[in-house]
């Protein structure tokens, strides 16, 4: 491979004729090593490049040693290769790195905050920086000021200095990686930073489009901020849009009156929960009192729809108004069987060795000990069989 992979001569290059020089595993992944190649190793805070090689896909990229292993999804022979780039995937990337160094430039120039660590996330990205909070005001003046150096298209190139050099330039940077030799890479954006750097980004400030912050919390005594750029600020701002018409709809209210509108429903809901609770203790006792005063020893019911809260407030006010009874409960809801089996204080029912038998009969799992056990079944196909169980004691 050349001294300089194809991937930082050309960011924008998104096909490669190279050679496999050699192949190999690790941990049973099978890799390769190439002549050259367009696909960016994870490094600096950047995830590796995704694309194919020779029409297999490449499933990740890591720096091994000294060389570059290409991941791939099956084994490939040595030899001329087509390389293609998953290009979405890595403008994506360029977009928000690209975005974190104007973030950080711009947050340390303006309010003094120095960026200790970055994290080019799947959905959302984040700098973690010193300061230890951050006013909604801070944010407001930070995006804007971070807009306005978009909207200028700043220039943004890439060179590499020796270890003398680079300490004749006025770099911004978190220091170089423990152990590094040889050359450094040098990313500047004309005019608002320079700063060491190993991955992939665009042209000119422009190219990031836009970027939005999403709000901070904090971590180790500073603050993380949230943020993305680019197309994935426009793919957000859609998917928020299609949320919005959506609750538009379902709730008969403008975008500025979908909050107060739903706490309204949501106030609905939660004084019709308490009108249901308070029926359902209602139901429970009248329907508690019917057990109690059955004359059978072991009485039963079956409720559908019932959760097990409902079953366990049933049997326990029963056997609390008939203590020498026992109680043997069912319900399906949810397309599963539920069952409890209780007894009262003056019941002499060995409750955890019939519960197991009526558990093993349905084909449920279930516990408990004392005076009450209860269960899940799949379904009460054999409740008759369980029922006659408990009626042999």
């Amino acid at each position: 491979m050349d001294t300089i992979p194809a991937y930082e001569r050309d960011p924008y290059a998104a096909t490669l004729e190279t050679r496999v020089l050699r192949t190999g595993a690790e941990q049973g992944r099978p890799f390769a090593i190439l002549e050259d190649t367009i696909l960016y190793p994870e490094g600096g805070g950047q995830p590796a490049d995704r694309g194919t090689l020779g029409g297999v896909t490449v499933l990740d990229v890591q720096k091994r040693e000294g060389e570059i292993r290409h991941f791939l999804a099956s084994p490939l022979a040595e030899g001329p290769a087509l390389m293609e780039l998953d290009w979405t995937r890595r403008f994506d990337h360029m977009q928000q790195h690209t975005g974190q160094h104007l973030l950080t430039a711009v947050a340390q120039d303006r309010f003094g905050w120095g960026t200790t660590a970055f994290h080019l996330g799947a959905a959302v990205c984040d700098i973690e920086v010193t300061a230890a909070s951050m006013s909604l005001r801070d944010l407001e003046v930070l995006e804007e000021a971070v807009a306005a150096e978009i909207r200028a298209c700043r220039g943004i190139s890439a060179r590499r200095v020796s270890p003398e050099t680079y300490k004749l330039e006025a770099v911004r940077s978190r220091g170089l990686p423990e152990g590094h030799t040889g050359d450094i890479r040098l990313v500047q954006i004309a005019g608002v930073d320079l700063n060491t750097c190993g991955g992939t980004h665009l042209r000119h400030t422009g190219e990031i489009e836009v970027l939005k912050l999403l709000g901070t919390e904090p971590i180790r005594g500073g603050t993380r901020l949230f943020y993305v750029a680019g197309r994935r600020a426009r793919l957000r701002l859609d998917a928020h849009e299609k949320r919005n018409a959506a609750l538009r709809a379902l709730l008969g209210a403008p975008d500025e009156d979908l909050a107060p509108a739903l706490q309204t429903k949501l106030d609905q809901l939660q004084a019709a929960e308490r009108r249901v609770r308070r029926l359902e203790d209602d139901l429970a006792e009248v329907q508690a009192t019917a057990l109690a005063t059955r004359p059978e020893a072991l009485v039963e019911a079956h409720l559908e729809g019932r959760d097990m809260a409902f079953l366990q407030k049933l049997a326990k006010q029963a056997v609390s108004a008939a203590p020498t009874k026992a109680v043997f409960l069912t319900s399906e809801t949810g397309g599963q069987g539920l069952f409890l089996l209780s007894a009262g204080e003056a019941c002499a029912l060995d409750v955890p060795a019939l519960g197991k038998a009526v558990a093993a009969l349905l084909g449920a799992k279930g516990g408990g000990s004392g005076k009450t056990f209860q269960g899940k079944a799949p379904g009460l196909a054999a409740r008759a069989e369980a029922l006659a169980r408990l009626r042999e004691g």
